[in-house]
């Protein structure tokens, strides 16, 4: 008779996480919540108006963290095979914050030097030199959010059961929109606010208020970043000690590591195999990509757009995403309990959907009565509409793909919206400087040209979605994902 123990069953399983701890853990998503403010709502809006830097290229600056998102596939495989300070995860997420706290302080830096460059001696060989420096800027700056956002992703799936994961996930995917939202009101109350300059003249023309403005956008730089460095301490420490299941996991699952490498090694190029591979997927991928640009199509130009047709200050213009972040977790909660199980999954993305549309035409409407209260609703109501497209959407991807393929569907599809989101981000700079050239003397038909063009890639969307069958995509996808494989072994 044999007296040996399996190893796995002298693991002791953890405790379960309690509500408290998740709302705590969600305190590190808050964090991002508010460094995204601080990137995309408030140095957009300085490059495009007090720097008068393009349109085009200043989206091209907001979404290199985006083109740069697939180092995340790199760094999720690293924290699973090494350990720093002892843990899996939560080394990683506390050196990503430090390193991302200091680079965008020194991001802002080479800003300043860009748009010095450009008022002084306009596009020479210097100034694309600070253009390329400050590309690679941002480009770090997406890096180090990866670095620190990757692994905290995957202590999310390490100290939560099957039954709570999606409690915790829409916990923390809130507190996001809640970070955006106090971001916004604090971020406000820090700037000191002046009048928008016209969006042709440069600040660097006035020493006085480039003094100010500089002095105050460091001062924003420096103490929240260190705040959410310290949020992000408080969020993760002990935790993974104390709730990780990934040891034990490890273990048990040991025989299965040859399945789960597949997915772990998936290459963007890989990804985008996989979401072409049959007509559905191709069909689903294509809503996706549409849906994407329609909603983020206006993230590089809304706060210049208060600039420039309202003429209102920088706090103000960074108080829009308070609306827009209010309106999205409206949208989010309300979706999943009371429109999706009223309409179901697919017709309560459509709605969604026109519902972005809409906005956009409400837009138009703001801009042409130069009403900011019209503004504000507008902006409300996008975030509430972007909120029910994007339950929907998610809701449908899981119910459209069957179990076997789901993880790497999902997985495909994370690794190109983020690049989906990227150039959605980068077309709306494209498509406001096309419109300038277009309209030269009215900033509300160039700004109008954009939502127009997102209203149209809107309805496109609800096109393809249409054309969407759940039952033959779960027929095909299966088939497809495995030859698109397959290929990849031979």
């Amino acid at each position: 008779m044999s007296n040996q123990v399996n190893p796995v069953e002298l693991e002791v399983v953890p405790p379960k996480l309690p509500l408290i701890q998740m709302f705590r853990i969600g305190l590190f998503q808050m964090g991002l919540g508010i460094m995204s403010l601080l990137i995309a709502g408030l140095l957009n809006r300085i490059m495009i108006n007090e720097l008068t830097i393009p349109a085009t290229l200043a989206a091209v600056f907001i979404a290199m963290p985006l083109f740069v998102s697939p180092t995340r596939v790199w760094f999720g495989q690293t924290s699973d095979a090494k350990t720093i300070f002892g843990t899996h995860r939560s080394g990683y997420v506390w050196i990503g914050a430090v390193i991302f706290a200091i680079v965008a302080f020194l991001t802002t830096q080479v800003m300043w030097q860009l748009g010095r460059s450009v008022h002084e001696i306009g596009w020479n060989g210097v100034t694309y030199g600070w253009a390329i420096a400050l590309a690679v800027m941002f480009a770090m700056y997406g890096m180090s959010i990866s670095l620190s956002s990757t692994p905290f992703a995957a202590m999310l799936v390490d100290v939560s059961d099957e039954e709570d994961r999606s409690k915790l996930v829409g916990i923390v995917w809130s507190m996001l929109m809640v970070g955006i939202v106090i971001g916004a009101i604090v971020v406000s109350k820090l700037l000191q606010c002046s009048e928008a300059p016209p969006s042709n003249i440069s600040i660097y023309a006035d020493a006085n208020n480039l003094a100010k403005l500089q002095g105050t956008v460091n001062f924003v730089f420096t103490v929240i970043p260190v705040a959410v460095v310290g949020l992000s301490l408080f969020a993760t420490y002990g935790i993974e000690q104390k709730y990780s299941r990934y040891k034990l996991r490890v273990a048990e699952s040991h025989i299965l590591n040859g399945t789960t490498a597949t997915e772990d090694k998936l290459s963007l190029g890989k990804a985008l195999k996989v979401l072409t591979a049959s007509k559905q997927t191709g069909l689903f991928f294509s809503f996706l990509l549409m849906m994407t640009i329609g909603i983020f199509m206006q993230d590089a130009i809304m706060e210049p757009f208060g600039g420039a047709v309202f003429g209102m200050s920088i706090c103000k213009t960074t108080q829009l995403n308070a609306a827009f972040g209010t309106g999205t977790l409206i949208g989010l909660s309300s979706s999943g309990f009371l429109i999706v199980p009223r309409l179901g999954k697919q017709n309560s993305t459509k709605l969604g959907c026109y519902l972005v549309a809409g906005s956009c035409g409400l837009l138009l409407i703001a801009g042409f009565t130069q009403q900011i209260p019209v503004l504000q609703a507008a902006l409300t109501l996008f975030g509430f509409a972007s909120g029910i497209t994007t339950s929907g959407a998610l809701s449908l991807m899981l119910d459209l793909t069957a179990a076997e393929t789901a993880g790497t569907f999902i997985g495909a599809w994370g690794l190109s919206q983020a690049i989906a989101r990227g150039l959605a981000t980068v077309s709306g700079g494209v498509v406001l400087d096309i419109g300038k050239k277009i309209f030269s003397d009215s900033s509300t038909f160039a700004y109008s040209f954009v939502f127009i063009c997102e209203a149209a890639v809107m309805l496109l969307a609800v096109f393809f979605l249409s054309r969407v069958n759940v039952t033959e995509f779960r027929t095909d996808a299966k088939q497809a994902i495995a030859t698109v494989f397959a290929s990849e072994i031979d």
